[in-house]
């Protein structure tokens, strides 16, 4: 008798005691669940084993990853309702732990210990990061993460992101959004060109410069010279083919280097577009005073990061299992309020914070959009698993900038002189008007 998929729906219904919002449909053929939902396909007994020895959302990921588990129909209304349901009930829901006191729920595990095959935990998905100390950031630590994340393939990058190349938030200057990816990726570039005041001449240090994006948008447009320094040697690469296929070798040098190692400061300006995540909170108040160190007095910084809302009692607060072990290794997100003190701890003033959460995801479904429409060639460049973590990071994340669970800010903050100048304008956000040339 065909059942998997009802016997699958009454347990996870009584775990979390609230009926489940999605369908089931099991590799015995079975379906269960409301008529037009998003239907959770779960292809073999694996995926039944991944979430009996690792129940939560690192068993729900390793099943994703390794394609025991799948998502039909729309991905974004199933992980609407699943984080819903599953991740966002706070002390409405019951634990695992407390839903096994039920003698109901003890009878139908024991049921699924024996659907699900021989009682052995399968094998993590080899794109699943293998750790033994985490969230030290240490150089070499720091240098294998940044390597798990960015040296994928330089090809399948230019799938996710497209032209323009960069891997952090765009920016749409009209609502509704209107333009390509790359024009609002543009914007957002000469957004914080502007915010920065550069103008021929200065010196810009671009920390994480990824695929070099900002450093030959500042250089060719403002006329600066900059250094843009990278932990991953496929990024530096071909950033350094495209400063000289734009012919400014004479402008821009790209640098394997720690944020730690930089020595040749004062620089003028510093623009850190979606690195700080990578630094870690115990580290932050570190990578603040390097880089204030770096600029010279009336110098600016430029500081854009993704940030998590707070939490009431922060000890609870845990980093993300499925994005700790397969995007971000040892990655930190912290408030914006922890983020503007830190800077200023270090000795900076802070003159702007802007939230460009809605930004964001826009900017991520773009990207999987993307991933969607080549999805066979992003395979065959990286692996299945990649790609469907990929996927699911990405569609997930837009979700979470929209719900606002998660937002991200540019904070732009001064080293001021001795006597206190700023060198700032008086009328609020003039810095961000185009300077003519």
């Amino acid at each position: 008798m065909a059942d998997a998929a009802v016997r699958l729906k009454g347990l996870l219904e009584q775990v979390l005691g609230a009926p489940l919002p999605v369908g089931i449909r099991a590799w015995d053929g079975s379906q269960s669940g409301p008529p037009g939902a998003p239907t959770l396909v779960v292809r073999n007994r694996r995926a039944v084993r991944r979430l009996l020895w690792k129940p939560g959302e690192l068993g729900l990921a390793r099943a994703w990853v390794a394609g025991d588990l799948e998502i039909e129909g729309d991905l974004y209304a199933a992980l609407d309702v699943l984080a819903g349901l599953v991740w966002e009930r706070g002390k409405d829901a019951r634990s695992l732990a407390q839903a096994l006191r039920d003698p109901e729920v003890r009878a139908a595990v024991r049921g699924l210990v024996r659907l699900g095959g021989p009682p052995l935990p399968p094998a993590p998905p080899p794109e699943e990061v293998r750790r033994h100390r985490a969230h030290v950031h240490t150089k070499r630590t720091d240098k294998r993460a940044i390597s798990h994340h960015y040296d994928v393939g330089n090809d399948f990058y230019e799938i996710v992101l497209g032209p323009s190349m960069v891997y952090s938030c765009a920016y749409w200057p009209a609502p509704p959004p209107q333009g390509t990816l790359e024009d609002a990726q543009r914007d957002k570039l000469d957004l914080v060109c502007r915010k920065l005041r550069l103008r021929p001449g200065l010196r810009l240090l671009d920390v994480g410069c990824g695929w070099g994006s900002m450093a030959v948008h500042a250089a060719r447009e403002y006329g600066v010279h900059v250094v843009g320094i990278t932990l991953s040697q496929e990024q530096a690469a071909y950033a350094r083919k495209r400063v000289a296929g734009e012919g400014l070798t004479d402008k821009v040098e790209i640098r394997v280097r720690d944020y730690r190692d930089v020595t040749d400061g004062p620089y003028d300006a510093i623009s850190s577009v979606g690195m700080a995540e990578h630094v870690g909170a115990d580290r932050y108040l570190e990578y603040a005073d390097v880089l204030f160190r770096l600029l010279k007095p009336g110098g600016r910084l430029l500081n854009h990061q993704i940030g998590r809302r707070p939490q009431r009692d922060e000890s609870s607060y845990e980093v993300d299992e499925f994005i700790d072990a397969y995007v971000f290794p040892d990655g930190e997100l912290q408030p914006i309020g922890v983020t503007v003190t830190q800077l200023e701890r270090a000795g900076f003033e802070v003159r702007d914070v802007e939230s460009i959460r809605e930004h964001y995801a826009l900017t991520l479904r773009h990207w999987v959009a993307n991933l969607e429409a080549d999805w066979a060639r992003a395979v065959k460049l990286t692996s299945p698993g990649r790609a469907r973590v990929w996927r699911l990071y990405m569609a997930a994340s837009a979700l979470a900038f929209e719900r606002n669970r998660i937002g991200v800010n540019q904070v732009l903050a001064v080293r001021t002189s001795d006597s206190g100048d700023s060198g700032m304008p008086l009328r609020a956000r003039k810095w961000i008007e185009p300077e003519r040339r």
